[in-house]
């Protein structure tokens, strides 16, 4: 092993320490080893808005204003819909409005000698069926607020265009044409924007460096800048985000995962990106320029999927561990403290009080043999949502869910 490869390793176990881990724990942060990913890493807070749809102007009752939003959401009750005999679900998981709206079942797939691709299979729950389907050939799929409609990429990324989903009908009703290639999507939590990542290579690419005999992503991030884009219109403007470089630093100052995406803060004026090291995150306004932390965001943990609670006073933490054998820490927005609930890896929001996590069976041994469960913040009961995850992280057929909020 060359001085390079020692360096390489010892950065990405350092990386890993810092969170858990689409978006999918595999999905976004390949740095983070998948034997010892027990958390879940979030490019962005989950959406949460009223109903989506996209180009209808939708009145908001509560300011007597008109907003044009991606419209028609899941109609679901708010009572729990779980599958706990079903693994991965063929029928509509739902709790208090969050709704699993999909999910993908990742595989590597080689595309030469050197070379391969992170590729993902997605199934989509369909609003009037309320069944998971085999979704089209997509690369990567963001689900707007609500669950009707979807933000696609074709499979080859980086991609020039991007599609808008009718998740009924599973036919795309609209292409927004971009100039600079796209490799990720996240929308806004009120779901009138839509975050897109722009890369020059595909940010899923892996390769085999000298003398390593597994798959990893490539050394440096191919990274170029974010498009902030309007739903209903397609109208928005590119912004380059420059990657440091130094060409006596084996990391080109960049420190990045290969698939590193933006995402806007829950009041649209701010674009944020996770970083592997601390302080684990840099918030940009819509031009590009670096800004300090915006106020309830010191303690976001960028790895950590569900992220902000819809009212903004608590952040989903990593894991703890204490209390229970699997457990994990959320944390006031303004002080910091801690408070330890149940679940190994923190989802989704479930309103303000509880939230949809990963955790493994009551006297389980196996740390990769997880279900969905409902918890609830001083409480020590979980619900079990869905059945078990079968497989060591990393293996084939391991689902990773994807989430939307009413």
């Amino acid at each position: 092993m060359n001085v390079d490869d020692i360096v390489r390793d010892a950065l990405r176990e350092q990386a890993a320490e810092q969170a858990p881990a689409a978006g999918g724990f595999a999905d976004r942060v390949l740095s983070v080893r998948r034997r010892r990913r027990t958390r879940r890493i979030a490019v962005a807070a989950a959406a949460a808005a009223a109903v989506v749809a996209v180009g209808v102007a939708v009145p908001l009752l509560d300011s007597g204003k008109e907003e044009v939003r991606p419209s028609g959401g899941i109609v679901t009750p708010k009572k729990i819909e779980s599958r706990p005999d079903q693994s991965p679900p063929r029928d509509r998981i739902s709790v208090g409005g969050t709704t699993l709206a999909g999910y993908s079942v990742p595989k590597t797939v080689q595309k030469s000698a050197d070379s391969a691709v992170h590729e993902r299979t997605y199934y989509l729950l369909n609003p009037r069926t309320g069944r998971y389907d085999k979704a089209g050939d997509w690369s990567w799929v963001a689900v707007a607020p609500g669950g009707k409609t979807a933000a696609v990429l074709e499979r080859n990324l980086p991609a020039s265009r991007i599609g808008l989903l009718d998740l009924t009908t599973g036919k795309v009703e609209r292409w927004m044409d971009v100039d600079h290639g796209v490799g990720g999507l996240t929308f806004s939590r009120d779901g009138r924007k839509l975050v897109a990542t722009t890369y020059s290579q595909n940010p899923d690419r892996l390769v085999k460096t000298e003398g390593n005999v597994e798959w990893g992503q490539p050394w440096t991030s191919s990274r170029t800048g974010f498009y902030v884009l309007d739903v209903a219109s397609g109208d928005g403007a590119w912004t380059e985000i420059k990657l440091a470089g130094n060409s006596d630093d084996p990391m080109h100052g960049t420190m990045l995962n290969s698939r590193q995406d933006f995402a806007l803060t829950d009041d649209g004026r701010h674009v944020w990106e996770g970083r592997p090291m601390e302080p684990g995150y840099v918030f940009y306004d819509l031009s590009g320029k670096e800004v300090p932390v915006p106020t309830g965001y010191r303690y976001l943990s960028w790895s950590v999927e569900a992220g902000r609670s819809p009212d903004g006073k608590l952040v989903a933490g990593d894991f703890a561990g204490k209390k229970w054998k699997t457990s994990s820490y959320v944390r006031d927005a303004e002080t910091g403290a801690n408070t330890e609930v149940r679940g190994q890896q923190l989802l989704a929001w479930v309103g303000n009080q509880q939230l949809i996590a990963w955790d493994i069976g009551k006297n389980d041994k196996n740390e990769f043999h997880q279900r969905l469960v409902l918890i609830t913040i001083g409480s020590d009961k979980e619900v079990p949502l869905s059945g078990f995850r079968e497989g060591n992280d990393g293996d084939a057929g391991r689902w990773e869910p994807l989430f939307a909020q009413p």
